[in-house]
């Protein structure tokens, strides 16, 4: 009897087995909608299995190797293999996302693929241009295909996710993050951030599925741009305002374009760190926006609310940020450790853990990682992918869009293609390195082109090359300060002598790669170095230079703006940097890049952006000093937003409205004429700018509403028409009410936010 009953119980024991795997299989079922497939696999889930979805980690060790033994990272393992991670970050390669996703899968209980993150900023190894330059194309087709050559790199040796597009509007050129961002305006910034949002992740909804797209991710939410002094990871002050009306917009944009993820940010709002701010997270973006994907926190963002004086202690600030919204904990270790017990001792409730695990849940199945966990881990799709031809192709086409024209009063370019001896003169022009960027941690060192090389495959010209001086001193890497050359002008002289007997001396200067970026924030914004002195004691012996900026931020050049008759702004380009600027210099490419952000005169004027505020006395009517200026330099940028040149010239005509008074709701149409009116075929962006004469609350002297890129032959005349709506008329109060009001509205086109024709209807 003993033995009857000890099989009947081994077979209903079975029985029950065989029931649970078939109930953990329910959620594979593709025929369901995601969903319900969230459902079925949530009500398998103990709720430590839930904390574990909000936990990411950073690659630990080499997985393909022995695993871990003592210390933090045996403690990750142990977490991995426990199905107490939702995310890694930083492991990329096929092998290694493989191994650990193998773990994941088929050694935790319910098998939950991970998301693997990383930092794919502007290319995986095929770099474009940074963000900032990629901006100075206003070329939305352009930025969108970097987005997916980045995706499609990427992707292709298993990374799902990337922590771009980085939506930030600032002012302030003295923080090195701007070379992430859109530049200085909000109208443009949204644009480009649903080109990069599309890029990255497809048109819809199901292109996020394709094993050639990632999950983007849209950060720093936010107001990081507008950190105090421009010092990285500073406070942030601002109005209400400012907020709603230009801090807010391209995150907006970002959700209506459906990026799955959002990034906080370090800094603090309203004097709450973003990472517990309620308001940002929960009220706003999830409330109000109805966003459905998860917000991951910055890097260990969630305990920096300690030092924040925010949070007491890792629970306080578990507490305080998992309330507010913050669905991952990226680094921080805390909610791992923290979290279960804040759910049992009931200071959290489960419900928050829930929607957040629900959040991370819907990006994975949207991915395909649950149909396939190992989509993205196929080496023959890796090797075909990294650096081919068209990936390069167009890198180069993005790169050549980026590049501005600022100066060119006596036609020393486009460079003729024989017969000329040119100087070359700049460590950066021999530079393969510092092209690339800040942001290439997946990019090989010294992998760029460099403008030595391509201007080398011009062979008609006697091309001479001289260092001059060198930029930097001692190593250079990502994590490091960087040591400029301050006192070594040994090659000065060798330089001078080839300059001297140059019919045309090309000088590349500008900031290393590693001198923007995160944590390099400046207070000058001068040619580092001796590079300044070299330019001056270059000009001497021969005034014809083309100067070639290579940066990652707008820069005072105020001696060159004056002085050096030829400026080409080229900011670093990525992989085919050479090639582009080569390209651009001998007339193969015509420049048609307008600055996305303004050049200030000296750091003095920073923050300097083009949609500012008359003041109550923006001119000298009383002829004294009684006006808002400055006693010592012009208050105007030297280079103001939207401002570039081409080789040919563009000529501006008939302006028109359809009429002069609307009722609200009604859609006004603007017309003008372009023509280019030189001697090549180029392309010019047609900018519409708009100014609310009288507001409920006062409005900037310009606000760019319109743009279009539109290409001309030699000769060609077209009309380029815009319409407005209430969308690009009104303004936000600062409760977050959009608000269209009557009254006086101008409008200037042109091809640049200084100068334009100009108009002006009523809005009844």
């Amino acid at each position: 009897m003993k033995n009857k009953e000890l099989i009947i119980a081994g077979i209903m024991s079975l029985i029950t087995i065989g029931t649970m795997n078939a109930q953990q299989k329910t959620h594979l079922d593709k025929t369901k909608p995601i969903e319900e497939r969230i459902d079925l696999l949530m009500k398998q889930m103990t709720l430590e299995e839930k904390v574990g979805q909000m936990n990411q980690y950073n690659g630990f060790w080499e997985v393909t190797g022995p695993a871990p033994k003592g210390g933090d990272a045996a403690l990750k393992y142990e977490h991995l293999r426990k199905g107490w991670v939702g995310s890694m970050l930083s492991v990329r390669g096929v092998k290694e996302v493989l191994a650990v996703q193998k773990i994941a899968v088929e050694e935790t209980r319910l098998g939950i693929p991970l998301i693997i993150g990383f930092d794919v900023i502007h290319g995986y190894k095929t770099l474009s241009p940074i963000p900032l330059a990629e901006a100075a194309s206003w070329d939305m087709e352009a930025i969108k295909k970097s987005a997916q050559i980045a995706a499609d790199e990427a992707s292709s040796v298993g990374i799902n996710w990337t922590f771009g597009p980085n939506v930030d509007i600032s002012h302030d050129a003295r923080w090195g993050r701007v070379m992430e961002g859109a530049g200085e305006d909000p109208y443009l910034g949204s644009k480009i951030a649903i080109a990069r949002v599309k890029g990255f992740q497809g048109e819809t909804k199901e292109d996020l599925a394709k094993i050639n797209t990632i999950a983007a991710c849209a950060k720093h939410f936010a107001a990081y741009g507008f950190i105090e002094s421009g010092k990285e990871y500073n406070m942030v002050d601002i109005s209400n305002s400012r907020l709603y009306n230009t801090v807010l917009p391209p995150f907006k944009a970002a959700v209506d374009a459906g990026v799955r993820t959002f990034m906080n940010s370090f800094n603090i709002l309203n004097g709450v760190p973003a990472t517990g701010s309620r308001f940002l997270q929960r009220d706003l973006l999830k409330g109000k926006w109805k966003f459905d994907g998860f917000v991951v926190s910055d890097w260990a963002s969630v305990h920096e609310m300690i030092v924040h004086g925010y949070a007491k202690d890792g629970a306080d600030a578990t507490l305080k940020a998992v309330t507010a919204g913050s669905d991952m904990d990226m680094e921080s270790h805390l909610y791992v450790a923290e979290l279960t017990n804040l759910v049992k001792e009931g200071k959290v409730k489960e419900a928050l853990v829930d929607d957040a695990v629900r959040r991370i849940l819907r990006v994975k199945f949207e991915l395909g990682l649950f149909d396939d966990p190992y989509r993205y881990c196929n080496e023959a799709r890796e090797k075909a992918t990294i650096g081919n031809k068209a990936n390069n192709n167009g890198v180069l086409d993005m790169a050549k869009k980026s590049i501005v024209l600022l100066k060119n009063e006596t036609n020393l370019l486009p460079l003729k293609k024989a017969g000329q001896k040119i100087a070359l003169i700049g460590a950066l022009a021999n530079d393969k390195n510092s092209p690339l960027g800040s942001w290439r941690i997946a990019s090989d060192n010294d992998s760029a082109v460099s403008v030595l090389e391509g201007m080398q495959q011009y062979k008609g010209n006697q091309l001479t090359y001289e260092k001059g001086a060198d930029l930097t001193v001692g190593k250079t890497a990502f994590i490091d300060e960087l040591v400029f050359n301050t006192t070594d002008k040994s090659g000065f002289e060798a330089a001078k002598k080839v300059a001297a007997s140059a019919d045309v001396v090309v000088m590349v200067l500008g900031e290393h790669g590693f001198q923007s970026g995160e944590g390099r924030s400046r207070t000058n914004l001068d040619l580092p170095g001796v590079q300044e002195e070299l330019l001056e004691e270059i000009y001497k012996v021969n005034p014809n230079v083309v100067l070639v900026l290579n940066n990652g931020r707008p820069l005072t050049i105020p001696w060159a703006a004056e002085h050096i008759p030829t400026i080409v702004e080229a900011w670093q380009l990525g992989t085919q940097t050479g090639n582009a600027v080569a390209q651009v210099l001998y007339g193969d490419y015509n420049p048609s890049g307008k600055l996305p952000m303004s050049f200030p005169r000296n750091v003095g004027q920073v923050p300097i952006y083009y949609n500012n505020y008359n003041t109550g006395r923006p001119t000298n009517i009383e002829k004294n000093v009684f006006w808002s200026h400055y006693t010592d330099v012009e208050k105007t940028p030297q280079y103001p937003f939207g401002f570039g040149l081409s080789y040919t010239t563009f000529d501006y005509t008939n302006l028109k409205l359809n009429k002069t008074t609307f009722a609200k709701g009604e859609v006004v149409k603007v017309s003008v004429e372009v023509t280019n009116s030189g001697n090549y075929d180029g392309k010019e962006v047609v900018q519409l700018y708009i100014h609310d004469e009288v507001a409920s609350l006062a409005q900037p002297v310009k606000e760019l509403k319109g743009f279009e890129l539109v290409e001309l032959r030699k000769g060609e005349t077209k009309t380029i028409n815009f319409t407005l709506t209430d969308k690009e008329l009104g303004f936000f109060d600062n409760d977050g009410n959009y608000l269209v009001e009557p009254g006086t509205f101008k409008i200037m086109v042109g091809g640049s936010s200084d100068k334009g024709l100009e108009s002006a209807f009523e809005l009844k």
